[in-house]
């Protein structure tokens, strides 16, 4: 529990739904001033995201965040702004998921990050979906290499339903998360989630566990906030979400995430 004088030393801060529109690379002026406020005051300000890598390049150079680690693809890919390298990537072999999911979401198109350059695809996505170079290529190719993050989209279906389909499947070698938006599933590394990633990286930052802060809005950011010392649900968040956090903000039409930086680094 927080005290009126307590300020985070870390901040987590997922990207789409957070601190960004959903797939959008705009910062509201309001959250971008926030987010510099807490970088000038010394604290750790950690991007811990879904997105893969390409994705999150995009945001980290948008904030000009340095001397920094961003937790890409949910924590399996780490990337270092002062070195600007994955100093950390775990990856799970996506052939045996494929096996699984392709008799599952008939229709469905499938993305496995390559990471640093942008993904290959088995079916093509709608343009802007993913980052990067893309390349479209056939199922032997596809599950040929281990990949950090593996995402789905389920063309012309609801998360609703896509999430009912795979109501208690296991993917081997795997966990993933249906988005609470469009029926879109990221699996990535069965273990590495926001959550054990950024305990990983708080004890090598020297930062106490009482002094961490987490914001999101999505399923796969239920771990990070029960991680965190604070953990805020976004206003927009499903219930399941809203319900893991110490607390509920604003929406991201709202400037949630300034709203409660504001807090602690006021202007």
């Amino acid at each position: 529990m927080t005290t009126p004088d307590w300020r985070p030393r870390l901040i987590a801060l997922d990207i789409d739904g957070t601190i960004a529109r959903m797939g959008e690379n705009e910062i509201a002026p309001a959250v971008r001033a926030a987010i510099g406020r807490a970088v000038g005051h010394g604290t750790h300000v950690v991007l811990s995201t879904g997105r893969s890598l390409m994705g999150t390049r995009t945001i980290l150079d948008s904030l000009g965040l340095e001397n920094a680690t961003a937790l890409c693809s949910n924590g399996a890919v780490w990337w270092d702004t002062t070195s600007a390298s994955v100093v950390k990537c775990t990856a799970f072999d996506v052939g045996v998921v494929m096996d699984r999911l392709l008799g599952l979401l008939p229709g469905a198109v499938y993305g496995a990050e390559v990471t640093g350059v942008g993904n290959l695809m088995y079916g093509r996505f709608p343009e802007g979906n993913l980052w990067g170079e893309l390349r479209e290529v056939g199922l032997e190719e596809f599950v040929a290499e281990p990949t950090p993050r593996l995402v789905v989209r389920w063309l012309d279906h609801t998360p609703e339903e896509m999430a009912f389909r795979l109501m208690d499947v296991e993917l081997p070698g795997a966990d993933w998360t249906v988005d609470h938006t469009i029926a879109w599933l990221t699996a990535g590394p069965v273990g590495v989630t926001k959550g054990a990633e950024l305990e990983e990286l708080r004890v090598r930052l020297g930062v106490e566990a009482s002094e961490t802060l987490a914001i999101g809005d999505g399923h796969n950011d239920v771990e990070m906030l029960r991680w965190a010392a604070h953990g805020v649900a976004m206003g927009q968040a499903p219930a399941t979400v809203r319900e893991a956090a110490d607390e509920v903000v604003g929406s991201v039409f709202e400037d949630g995430a300034a709203g409660v930086l504001d807090r602690f680094f006021p202007g």
